[in-house]
């Protein structure tokens, strides 16, 4: 995956999905040749010369200005992560993407998932990679343990492995796509790290649902959200799914955690299942 295509075809796909009404601008009727704007259309309306914009479009961002880039993101209409993605991919890694982890790098990130008993949770890494893990995460989404640590990632279970997708079946769509979306956050923040690069390269050749999706540049972080699963066991189980960013942490970046309302019906389903299925807790 080339950085300097990657911005060419985001803002491709962003101007394609916008109208010249979209922007204050008037629309004269005729064929037109693109889908959404035209590049003119687009700098008039970021108040930018179409030198300026054609070179950005064109994937060089390192000599366009913060303000160009501003004028471009709102001409855009993009969201704040849409535009912190533009600016990231549009600049040269810095050196803090670099550092290495340490034995010690996610000790309290241990601490944590072991203290949490009563919840699933994974420790994630920059690829989506799954480093560590407690022991009802194993009971709610399968022996992912014994995968080879190459594919021990939530890509690869939510798009290769039929168990995880028939836990969320009807609800697999919207998890798709919200993966997806947080995976090119990822990028943005970690696109001089060639794991995260070729992480994505092999999922767009291994799942075609993946490259669906990943082709329509969904940009957008999933801090929290609440789903369904289907478990073959404790049946359906009602999760609030909330993300832990560890921003300063060079060994993972989040640690998932699903939570369950006190008291419900899940809650007691996840205490029998942990009774029923005890596993390891597990880091990597």
């Amino acid at each position: 995956m080339d950085i300097r295509t990657e911005l060419s075809e985001f803002l491709k796909s962003r101007r394609a999905r916008l109208r010249p009404e979209d922007v204050g601008l008037r629309d004269f009727g005729g064929v037109r040749r693109v889908a959404g704007l035209r590049r003119e259309e687009l700098a008039l309306a970021a108040g930018v010369s179409i030198a300026h914009y054609t070179r950005l479009e064109q994937g060089n961002g390192q000599s366009v200005s913060d303000e160009v880039l501003d004028a471009v993101s709102a001409a855009l209409r993009l969201d704040p992560d849409e535009s912190k993605y533009l600016r990231q991919i549009a600049r040269r890694p810095t050196a803090c993407e670099f550092r290495q982890a340490t034995p010690d790098s996610h000790r309290g990130a241990r601490y944590l998932l072991d203290s949490l008993e009563a919840a699933p949770a994974f420790m994630l890494g920059r690829h989506t990679q799954i480093v560590g893990w407690n022991p009802l995460a194993v009971a709610v989404f399968g022996d992912f343990p014994s995968l080879p640590e190459e594919d021990r990632t939530l890509t690869h279970l939510l798009f290769t492995d039929p168990y995880v997708r028939e836990l969320h079946r009807d609800g697999w769509e919207r998890a798709a796509r919200e993966h997806v979306a947080h995976l090119r956050t990822l990028l943005g923040h970690f696109r001089a790290d060639p794991k995260v690069i070729a992480h994505i390269e092999r999922m767009r050749a291994e799942s075609a649902d993946f490259a669906r999706l990943w082709g329509e540049y969904l940009v957008g972080r999933v801090i929290g959200r609440v789903f369904t699963l289907h478990h073959p066991v404790a049946g359906e189980l009602r999760f609030y799914g909330e993300r832990i960013m560890l921003p300063d942490e060079p060994a993972c970046c989040s640690v998932d955690v699903y939570a369950t309302e006190p008291g419900s019906d899940t809650a007691r389903a996840l205490l029998e299942l942990a009774r029923e299925s005890p596993a390891p807790s597990g880091v990597r």
